[in-house]
């Protein structure tokens, strides 16, 4: 595991000035960074008082994008290639979830997954396979990588909230329906949401619902 890329970002510590209770990690999205998502944090703060949220850069540069990271390469819009890049890169994110428990000495079920677009990919593939349940998962204008194979390799399951632009040109909405069913279909308690005339971005409307979400599992 040594030779794992370290990852690191920005981060907020608790609104209550304590010791934190519980963990949110934010994944971004192919060419952003962590700066991007921990803004998200405010938002969530009166619900979870106690959480300590972190927003790792992805372990790659991205080319084209500066100051912009991947999770892993995008040169075509081939299924094969995001499975196996979500594959390949998923090991980095389970080891820093791993460090962060141990960091702040907190069991699994106190950890909280949020992904936007890529980063979505890499919390549902993380997410769904480590051996102790998360507290939950949130994936916004995302996608499953390998839904066929998700019985067979995962673990117990979390709660997953999946929120999707009903006008996204990035990510179809058709892929969230498509991860929707994948993980009903494996048991996975799992619940949606679409925002309506959005594109590839995150609305008012699912943010609350995301801020509910937390506060449902985390609180």
């Amino acid at each position: 595991m040594s030779s794992l890329p370290m990852l690191s970002g920005p981060e907020l510590a608790p609104a209550h000035g304590a010791s934190p209770d519980c963990l949110v990690i934010f994944a971004h999205g192919y060419g952003s960074n962590g700066a991007d998502l921990i803004s998200l944090a405010p938002h969530f703060q009166n619900s979870l008082p106690g959480a300590h949220f972190l927003s790792p850069n992805a372990p790659q540069p991205c080319p084209g994008a500066p100051q912009g990271y991947q999770w892993f390469p995008l040169t075509s819009i081939s299924r094969a290639e995001r499975d196996e890049g979500t594959a390949a890169a998923a090991a980095i994110l389970d080891h820093y979830i791993d460090q962060q428990l141990d960091r702040f000495d907190l069991p699994a079920n106190r950890l909280a997954l949020i992904g936007f677009s890529q980063g979505t990919m890499m919390s549902l593939h993380v997410g769904l396979r480590r051996k102790q349940a998360l507290a939950g998962i949130v994936g916004f204008s995302g996608s499953l990588a390998s839904p066929g194979q998700l019985i067979d390799e995962m673990g117990p399951p979390p709660p997953v909230l999946l929120v999707h632009g009903a006008a996204d040109d990035v990510v179809p909405v058709w892929l969230m329906f498509e991860a929707f069913g994948a993980m009903e279909a494996a048991k996975i308690p799992v619940e949606r949401h679409i925002s309506q005339n959005i594109a590839h971005s995150i609305a008012p409307d699912g943010l609350r619902k995301a801020v509910e979400f937390l506060k449902q599992h985390l609180a």
